[in-house]
């Protein structure tokens, strides 16, 4: 098992995952110790209190489970009971320390790495706090500390440079595990950030562009109305052509699925479920889709496949992914009008939509900065649409993605989660 897999890092809980991180420290810590005491004799001819030394030992080792114990509660733990655990670690170090030697111990260099882990996790105040502590703990060790008995004297001098070096090894691995996975979760949380800011940058564009639209249609509503009553009067006129009046059918057909368009928008806009938030297979939404487009764009012939265990699961249509496919089907028919191939396959809890054209393709600078921001010289299909696609899709927690299809063209792949939009009987 890897430090890693022993300790994965919580993702909005940094504080229990540096009391984790210290857990694993500090008992790796007892572990050494308890080692030293119980080859202080026979490895470095040096007695010591084996009473008050384990029993120390023993009480760190609990406190380190009582640790354990709270970090079962979903509490997270603040910078101050951060510090206040170092605190525990300096004390119970400096009253081993003592009983062993005191400033003449080698492993009073102990002290450098829990000024380090509060550095690296605390604020400055907390960290300079911890480092004025550790000086005056070492300080008392002159005071208060019990000397050393050794059996040969003429090995003290290489129990001390042996003991110097456990303690600097000790120490640079300590210091250097806590610190990288420290810096670890620190780019993790700033990647986290720059998601979200990059999130409210899109969001905010989004409501923008709303706005827009509302403005838009709201003033293409007078020009509709003229439209209508001009093609009205054309169509019903004796001297009216003949000719022209199918034209003008079809004209004021436009027309009105133009103000049938802008009158939904409310009620898109107030109600996001397709038809009242209606059930509907997962499959049988797919066809709908389909066929709406294949309404509004009568001179395209998808192939349609869907593949799936069925029953397929019942969702609650939802109008903005509808226009989002609608706008990536739009997008390969523009690219080869007369080749779109759709495929569909589910699972009991995820879509995936596959959308095949034979085009030229999107250059991969294109389609890097498609779906982040608004383009103005672009391929038909990367520009304004594909940025809501890729937005609606997000925050249904799904994602699109382009790869080259064999034999030429695009393929876009939606990959969905359908959890958001399964209903309670599915």
């Amino acid at each position: 098992m890897t430090f890693t897999q022993a300790f994965p890092q919580p993702a909005s809980t940094h504080g229990n995952y540096n009391l984790r991180l210290l857990l694993w420290l500090r008992g790796l810590a007892i572990i050494g110790l308890s080692l030293m005491v119980a080859l202080a004799q026979s490895l470095f001819h040096v007695l010591v209190p084996l009473v008050p030394i384990l029993s120390l030992v023993i009480f760190w080792a609990a406190l380190n489970l009582l640790t354990w114990l709270r970090l079962k509660r979903q509490t997270q733990a603040g910078d101050t009971e951060f510090l206040a655990q170092l605190i525990i670690d300096l004390i119970m170090l400096t009253a081993l320390l003592a009983f062993s030697g005191g400033p003449a111990n080698p492993l009073t260099s102990l002290y450098l790495p829990p000024v380090a882990v509060a550095a690296a996790v605390l604020p400055m105040r907390h960290a300079w706090l911890m480092a004025a502590l550790s000086v005056a703990a070492y300080s008392l060790l002159w005071k208060i500390s019990v000397p050393l008995t050794v059996e040969d004297v003429d090995s003290a001098m290489q129990m001390h440079l042996t003991g110097m070096w456990l303690t600097f090894a000790a120490s640079a691995l300590l210091i250097a595990g806590f610190v990288t996975r420290m810096t670890v979760a620190l780019r993790e949380r700033d990647r986290q950030l720059a998601a979200v800011r990059e999130q409210a940058l899109r969001d905010e564009r989004i409501v923008a562009l709303g706005n827009l639209a509302a403005g838009a249609a709201h003033e293409l509503g007078t020009p509709l109305a003229t439209m209508a009553v001009i093609a009205g009067e054309l169509a019903d006129d004796p001297a009216t052509p003949s000719a022209l009046r199918g034209d003008l059918a079809l004209l004021r057909e436009q027309v009105a699925a133009c103000k049938g368009i802008i009158t939904g928008l409310a009620d898109r806009a107030g109600s996001g479920r397709a038809e009242g938030g209606s059930e509907i297979g997962v499959d049988r939404w797919i066809e709908r889709v389909v066929a709406r487009w294949c309404s509004l764009r009568p001179q395209v012939a998808p192939c349609l496949t869907l593949e799936g265990v069925p029953p397929a699961p019942n969702i609650a249509g939802e109008a903005t992914l509808e226009q989002a496919l609608l706008v990536l089907f739009n997008n390969a028919a523009d690219a080869s009008p007369t080749d779109v191939k759709i495929h569909a396959q589910w699972s009991h809890d995820r879509l995936q939509l596959d959308i095949l054209d034979r085009g030229p393709g999107v250059p991969a600078d294109v389609l890097l900065r498609a779906g982040r921001e608004f383009m103005d010289k672009r391929p038909e299909g990367a520009g304004i649409g594909l940025f809501l696609a890729h937005s609606t899709l997000n925050r249904y927690g799904g994602e699109i993605v382009f790869e080259p299809r064999p034999g030429g063209g695009t393929l876009t792949r939606i990959n969905l989660p359908l959890k958001t939009l399964l209903t309670a009987g599915a």
